[in-house]
Order: C-alpha cells, then structure tokens, then sequence
C-alpha cells in the first residue's frame, strides 16, 4: 500500500480506519479486525468517546502476534476544551492513558475554536473561549511543547482553513506536519489542497464517503455520495464498491484517507481499494461532478450563541 512520508521520512499509510460514531460495544472489534486484515493507521480522537476500547482492540492485536506497535501508526485529537497551553499536555495524557499507548505518531488541534475546560460541547455563550481569551498561538507552542517531549511524534491541525494555517505558520516554529478535513468529490478543496502541498503539508480526508451515518432528520435532504450516477458508472468499469472508488480517488491525489467502519467484510473491502488504480478519465468526471456539498457542516459551533463564525473554519 501507498504511504505518504512526512519530513523526518516516518511513514504513514495512506488508507487508515477511521473511528468516528463508532459505538461502544463495537469499535474495539473492528480495530483488531481492522489490523488483522493488514491496516496499519488507525485514527481517533478524545471527544470520540472511544478511545479506551481503540486501546483495548490494539492491545489485543499485539498479544495476539499481529502486529508491533512501532509498526502502527496512531493520530489522536485535541479537543475544543484544552486549547489551553496547560491544558494541552494533560488532555493528550488521557487519550495516551485511555489508549495504552506511551505515544500517539500523530496529535492534531481537531477545531480552530476554543472551549471553556470541561464543556464537551457548548450551550451557551459563556461555555466558549475567544480567540483574545485562547490565541491559537498559544495551543500551537503547546503542542509543539508535547511533540519535543516524545508524547506525540508529528504533530498538525483539523479543519484549519488556510488562513489559520498561515497564523500558524507565521509564528515560525514548527509549521503543521498534516491538516485532516472533510473530502471527496463533492468537497474537492482545491485550493486548500494545493496551499498545503505548496507549505509541505500532509492531508487527511475524513468523511471520504459523505458520512453516511449522519442521515437524522437535519440532513435528510442531504445529497447522497454513494447513490452517485457518475461515482456508480466507475465503479461498474472497475468491478469495485462505490465506496471503493470513493476511497480510490483520496489515494491518487496522495492524500491520506480514513473510511470509518464496524463491519469486517467493509473494513477489509476498503483497505482493498489501495489496488484500484483510476485513470486520467474517470478523475476527470470525479472533478466534473457537478455537485458541491459540504456534509459537517460547522454549525454546531458557530450559532448565536458562538463568538466564532464559519469563516473561522472553512474557506
């Protein structure tokens, strides 16, 4: 499988299981079914709730003979309520604690907007931080604080648009080594893309199937991906899943992508799609698509009540 290579030349595979919704019960299994099918990236983060049953699927795969754990590869997220340069070591102590790692290879800031310390999410105005209270300066010299340290071997950004990018960067430390956000065809980011590539900056696309999951009564009018006529059509050409190709396209433009699943015939199906190799034409009708949608769509954290706007987190 193709790996994307970060400065130092550690490596990262290009296809990883993602672990977003999935539930208790559930998601310690599909780890362990995840790195006996032969993944070896696996990405979490804190406000997912899970990561202690993460912890438990990793642990039983390395006493299990499958795997070292130098030879997995592990992000975890900062959550909105530790933007604080205190808290910041702490809040990745307990993703390291909950996973029964001494380390994570990749710790990213998963919001560029800030929580008061215990708010999980907000209800009121006076649950946020503003950027005058909490600067991302200050989170960023934490992070690289906790990289120097060992905790995390790389470290990056979630959902961070380029002009928060450039305010990181600007500061002349460290600049982010991986920027996560939604992509797929409907949510290209071309020009995100090519500013990360021109500043050295690895991507990650999350929600690379349109998160199908998210279908409550709020997104019922919500395009669907994989019900897509000209995803559909490649995928008959290349005998693959929808998903498959979906997946597909992520890896030709050498970003890195992280299909969530709990079921073992899809999570091995997914990894499967690193050998589907598109051609020059089906891209082409990737990119004319004709459909541009957003699915996480911020709102959660930009309504009357936020001091942040959705300017803060997209372009």
């Amino acid at each position: 499988m193709k790996n994307l290579t970060f400065a130092n030349g550690d490596k990262l595979p290009i296809i990883g299981l993602g672990t977003w919704k999935s539930k208790p019960g559930e998601v310690k299994q599909a780890v362990y079914w995840a790195i006996e099918s032969g993944y070896r990236h696996i990405d979490c983060a804190a406000i997912y709730q899970n990561e202690n049953e993460v912890g438990e699927g990793i642990a039983e795969a390395i006493k299990a003979g499958l795997v070292k754990r130098e030879e997995l590869f592990v992000t975890s997220k900062l959550w909105n309520n530790s933007h604080k340069y205190e808290d910041v070591k702490p809040a990745l102590k307990t993703s390291l604690a909950d996973l029964g790692l001494d380390y994570v290879d990749l710790y990213l800031i998963h919001w560029p907007i800030s929580f008061k310390r215990g708010v999980g999410f907000p209800e009121t105005r006076d649950d946020f931080y503003t950027y005058l209270d909490v600067p991302l300066s200050q989170t960023w010299e934490a992070m690289q604080a906790v990289k120097k340290e060992g905790l995390a071997k790389h470290i990056g950004v979630s959902n961070f648009n380029q002009e928060k990018l450039r305010e990181i960067i600007s500061l002349g430390g460290q600049i982010p080594e991986m920027n996560q956000v939604e992509m797929h065809p409907y949510l290209a980011q071309k020009e995100l893309v090519r500013f990360c590539r021109e500043k050295g900056i690895l991507m990650t696309a999350y929600s690379p199937l349109g998160s199908p999951d998210s279908r409550n009564e709020s997104h019922k009018n919500d395009p669907v991906l994989l019900k897509d006529p000209v995803i559909e059509l490649i995928a008959k050409k290349h005998g693959a899943s929808m998903g498959q190709i979906l997946i597909a396209w992520s890896t030709a433009r050498d970003i890195a992508v992280i299909p969530k699943s709990v079921n073992q015939g899809r999570i091995k199906e997914n990894l499967a799609a690193s050998k589907i190799k598109l051609d020059q034409n089906d891209l082409m009708e990737l990119d004319d698509i004709g459909v541009d949608f957003r699915f996480i769509n911020g709102k959660f954290f930009t309504g009357p009540q936020s001091p942040y706007k959705l300017s803060d987190l997209f372009e």
